[in-house]
């Protein structure tokens, strides 16, 4: 009975064992990511105060807002998810201690039943009796043995109450130890919650400024307009020459193969008209290779090789900028407090701070490096996948350039809206369809 229980609180200790290691790489995780969130919030506060005295309010300054009030829900979060792994974890200590404690009671109760029981019989004669009524020699070893292991069990069973004893204690300690952090964690994020409200109030207060000046918001977003059209139409000019010059590729091999061909009208009769035969006309006609994606950017052996790889690491690509996030994201939006609304063809990236580099984020060839609306602009086409990195400060590739994913393609520009840091525009196209870029990013 002894060892069954002896067995029972190994395998309890090393099963707690294993989920408190487990414990500690969740929490390690948790804090982990609690530090970059103060260090984004801490980023995004020194570029808000930048802006913030400043009298006319702009989409930046609600852009940082916003961008805050985000981060600090995710911080809030944080703290949720200890809070939960705490509770998780006095939970689980309190059943393994109500466990312990049960099985300590049984251990007593057996330890007293053999104690009585040695008490009974605790005559010496009542021993030696015992061994000389053997039936043989062997049959006294057997017994010698036996009560060897009986006072061995005994040891164990002490041994087994001691140490079942020490791990209950240390439970209590470790459960008392969380409590305190349960608190600590729960006046952090009293804390936070407060912090969040002074957020949501600050950009109520900027909104309402914002509602005040919708004439010249309407004015900002004409221009924006006129800047996305032209560099639409620019993207548009350059994937439509890609397709005709794959086009043109694809027409001038079907004509090579073509001509390389056996002439059938030649193992044919001469009484025989070659004209009516439509096997022979048809053999000596030029055929242009198809795909089943339909796209001629999907025909020679590097572009399909892209295009499955591409595919193949959607969700995983980098971003094209470090500590980049996304201030304006993929189709139509609103702008906070007012009417007007408008559309965007990619994504718009916002980062601390400008001139940083913008890194392509797939391998392929530069085939755009071109302005529009007074910006850089630089296309990479990856197969039928095509991005564009608008609002360069400056170019370090030239079209033709094959490049590599995290290769730097230039500069980044600044916030023309008054954001104090550098901004981005990111589209990504499969050939003339514009999807929306956040999805293939990989979430950071």
């Amino acid at each position: 009975m002894i060892l069954r229980y002896l067995f029972c609180l190994i395998a309890l200790s090393g099963f707690w064992g294993s989920v408190s290691v487990f414990a500690q790489e969740d929490k390690a995780e948790l804090e982990k990511e609690r530090l970059q969130l103060q260090k984004d919030i801490q980023d995004i506060q020194n570029q808000y105060n930048q802006v913030k005295g400043k009298t006319k309010q702009s989409v930046a300054q609600l852009n940082f807002i916003n961008r805050k009030i985000n981060l600090q829900e995710r911080y809030i979060n944080n703290i949720n998810k200890e809070l939960r792994m705490i509770d998780d974890d006095i939970y689980k200590s309190n059943l393994e201690i109500f466990r312990l404690q049960k099985q300590l009671d049984t251990l007593k109760a057996e330890y007293a039943r053999s104690v009585v029981y040695s008490y009974k019989n605790r005559s010496s004669y009542d021993y030696i009796n015992f061994l000389f009524s053997a039936g043989s020699f062997n049959d006294a070893l057997k017994r010698i043995g036996y009560l060897k292991s009986y006072r061995t069990y005994r040891e164990k069973q002490v041994n087994t109450i001691l140490e079942t004893q020490q791990l209950i204690t240390k439970r209590k300690e470790q459960q008392q130890g969380r409590k305190v952090e349960k608190s600590s964690a729960l006046g952090n994020q009293t804390k936070q919650m407060e912090v969040l409200a002074e957020q949501k109030d600050e950009k109520a207060s900027v909104v309402s400024k914002l509602r005040s000046q919708e004439n010249d918001l309407e004015k900002q977003l004409a221009g924006k307009r006129k800047r996305d059209n032209e560099l639409k139409n620019s993207i548009a000019a350059i994937v439509r020459r890609e397709v005709e010059l794959a086009k043109k590729k694809a027409s001038e091999e079907a004509k090579a193969n073509a001509a390389v061909k056996p002439n059938v009208s030649n193992t044919t009769s001469t009484t025989e008209n070659p004209t009516n035969n439509p096997a022979t006309s048809l053999s000596n006609a030029p055929t242009i290779k198809t795909t089943t994606s339909g796209s001629y950017l999907d025909l020679n052996e590097n572009d399909v090789k892209l295009n499955s790889e591409f595919v193949l690491n959607r969700g995983r690509l980098p971003w094209p900028v470090d500590n980049g996030y996304v201030c304006i994201h993929f189709g139509p939006y609103t702008i906070e407090g007012t009417t007007l609304k408008g559309y965007n063809h990619g994504i718009t990236i916002c980062a601390p701070q400008a001139g940083v580099p913008v890194k392509t984020i797939f391998n392929g060839e530069v085939v755009g490096v071109f302005s529009s609306g007074g910006e850089m602009n630089v296309t990479v086409r990856h197969g039928k996948y095509f991005t564009t990195y608008s609002n360069l400060s400056s170019v370090s590739v030239q079209k033709g350039a094959s490049v590599k994913t995290g290769q730097t393609l230039g500069r980044l520009g600044v916030d023309d809206e008054g954001g104090g840091g550098g901004k981005l525009d990111f589209l990504l196209m499969i050939e003339t369809k514009e999807v929306n870029p956040e999805q293939w990013l990989i979430r950071h």
